[in-house]
């Protein structure tokens, strides 16, 4: 039976007098992978800021396995079990890989689990290595652990292949389905790499000047469509 955890009804963000987000509607399933796509501009860090409440919609509501958060803080959103790696990664480059990770654990927790260091096993090895002299791969998967240390329900990732390698990009595809497979979690990304999105998401949603113009399931992307909406 589907299950949907995450809603999001007729969003409208501003910033000042200027909209952002003209009315986004849409919904993700339990264990469903989602790729949220657009060139520079069009609105996919701001409904991502929207929806872990770095910023407040002017109107509509955002709603988690039937809970309201559209006025929720950031911390108490954590708390109800979404997680937010924003694009950059922000990792602390002065901290361990391991100091990192505990960052993410829920108070009063010192141990990482395990199985966050099996899903990410170069940074068992680097773990006490300062995340400033990490690659940029490596610290996009830092940031996704750290994250994952909340033990969320979803996952909300900005634009996670930005400045890595084509290589750490097909691993990185790989990890987040085993980590979907594995413990159910639903994850949304934003994302402009087509590649990358066909190859992990689910279903595909692509914005243009805050509004939803393109949806579908993987299965039935028109490729060209898509990337003529991506390249304009």
């Amino acid at each position: 039976m589907v299950e949907e955890l995450l809603n999001v009804q007729s969003v409208r963000v501003c910033y000042g007098e200027s909209e952002a987000i003209a009315s986004i509607s849409m919904s993700v399933n339990k264990g469903e992978i989602v790729a949220v796509m657009g060139l520079n501009g069009m609105g996919k860090t701001t409904l991502m800021k929207a929806l872990i409440g770095l910023l407040m919609p002017r109107s509509g509501t955002v709603t988690l396995s039937g809970r309201e958060i559209t006025r929720a803080e950031p911390f108490e959103r954590v708390a109800l079990g979404l997680a937010y790696v924003p694009q950059g990664r922000m990792v602390f480059p002065t901290l361990t890989v391991e100091e990192n990770v505990q960052t993410g654990l829920p108070p009063g927790t010192r141990e990482v689990p395990a199985q966050i260091y099996r899903f990410f096993p170069v940074l068992l090895e680097m773990k006490k290595r300062r995340a400033g002299n990490l690659s940029g791969g490596q610290q996009q998967q830092l940031a996704i652990a750290r994250a994952l240390a909340s033990g969320p329900r979803v996952l909300l990732l900005d634009e996670p292949t930005e400045g890595i390698q084509p290589s750490i990009i097909k691993e990185l595809a790989v990890q987040l389905k085993q980590i979907r497979d594995e413990v159910g979690l639903t994850i949304v990304v934003s994302e402009q790499v087509l590649s990358f999105a066909l190859s992990v998401a689910d279903r595909i949603i692509v914005l243009n000047r805050g509004a939803i113009v393109h949806q579908s399931p993987r299965e039935g992307v028109d490729e060209e469509s898509v990337g003529k909406l991506l390249s304009i």
